[in-house]
């Protein structure tokens, strides 16, 4: 990954039923750079969000589904999900806030 900054390796949150009730354990789900490794996501974390200390990143690739058009058929594109469990005694996350 030449020149990627720790700003470019978290794309967004993820937002489901699933991952807040994991939220209650103080772990985060977040779509990640596909060639981001997990010391990466670890960085970007806490340098994103002050207060953060990160205990543990597990990280899964996701294959891109196969989509339809017509008699066409493609596939979209491959994703990158991490968890990051925080430590005890790290601030939480804000963005995930009153939601």
């Amino acid at each position: 990954m030449a020149n990627v900054q720790y700003y470019d390796v978290i794309l967004k949150p993820v937002i489901t039923e699933k991952t807040m009730e994991l939220m209650a354990d103080k772990k985060y789900t977040f779509l990640v750079h596909t060639e981001a490794t997990k010391s990466q996501v670890k960085e970007a974390v806490e340098k994103m969000f002050a207060g953060t200390k990160v205990k543990n990143v597990n990280t899964m690739n996701l294959d891109g589904k196969t989509k339809r058009r017509g008699t066409t058929y493609g596939k979209t594109a491959k994703t990158k999900k991490a968890i990051v469990q925080l430590t005890e005694d790290s601030a939480e996350i804000e963005i995930f806030q009153g939601l």
